[in-house]
């Protein structure tokens, strides 16, 4: 299967005016504040397009064309920022929690620009979770038509027979029926007790490898995300970050694993 080129995008556009984006979608997009809190700004009147009020979160926009202004300033797109953080384990992937638990905006630096995790780990997931504002490129990552395989070392309970490292490897039925894809699953060391493996998917059912070690009789003890295409985790501390040049990203991710 062929997918679309990456960042193609096509600039004509009939009289009718086809295409657009709602007017939240449009801000969230630039990078500037997030869709819900967008169609807050909206909806109290701090937005306008081509200088006038609009009150239409979903008000049909084209955001290489119309001028778009929020609490008097002009809309643009910001800076492109990707940044990769070595996430710790018993922390959330969000930017508040009522219950005040610890989220991985609290690891991040001090930046101008609101960024966003693509895709999450949750609190007993730890390793290579990515930030950006770059919400095309958001879309690339977490849509599974591209195929971007993530890599994680699991330990799992028990020692896993090759019979169950077979199934894990040719896909399993989850618990609402669905089937997971063939994915590449390794044995990096065992014994009676637990196993460690190292596997690598391109898709991303929520729970994926912990309903997988669980479909075939284990479950995991630990697991820990160290790739995302060939972008390794490498000696990034625990809680540490750093920020990825628009180099780096097209060439440990995109062009080694986005067919175009």
């Amino acid at each position: 299967m062929r997918h679309k080129k990456f960042y193609s995008k096509e600039k004509s556009r009939t009289p009718e005016r086809r295409g657009g984006h709602g007017l939240a979608r449009v801000l969230s997009k630039l990078g500037i504040v997030s869709r819900s809190e967008a169609g807050q700004w909206i909806r109290a009147g701090r937005v306008k397009v081509n200088h006038r009020v609009v009150r239409d979160p979903e008000h049909r926009t084209w955001v290489e064309e119309d001028v778009i202004e929020w609490d008097g300033k002009i809309a643009r797109s910001q800076v492109k920022i990707y940044l990769v953080l070595n996430k710790p384990l018993d922390v959330i992937t969000t930017a508040q929690d009522p219950e005040g638990r610890t989220t991985v905006y609290q690891f991040l630096p001090k930046l101008s620009v609101r960024v966003f995790p693509v895709g999450r780990l949750d609190a007993n997931t730890t390793g290579l979770l990515f930030f950006t504002n770059d919400t095309e490129l958001g879309e690339v990552l977490t849509n599974h038509e591209y195929g971007i395989p993530k890599t994680y070392e699991v330990k799992a309970r028990g020692k896993l027979s090759e019979d169950q490292i077979k199934r894990l490897r040719s896909g399993v039925k989850l618990d609402k029926g669905a089937f997971t894809q063939p994915c590449q699953c390794h044995i990096l060391k065992t014994n009676e007790a637990s196993t460690w493996l190292e596997m690598t998917l391109k898709e991303g059912k929520n729970r994926q490898i912990r309903k997988m070690l669980e479909a075939v009789g284990s479950e995991v003890s630990k697991l820990r995300r160290v790739a995302i295409g060939n972008l390794e985790i490498g000696d990034l501390k625990v809680g540490e970050t750093r920020q990825l040049t628009r180099r780096e990203v097209d060439e440990y991710i995109l062009r080694q694993n986005v067919v175009k």
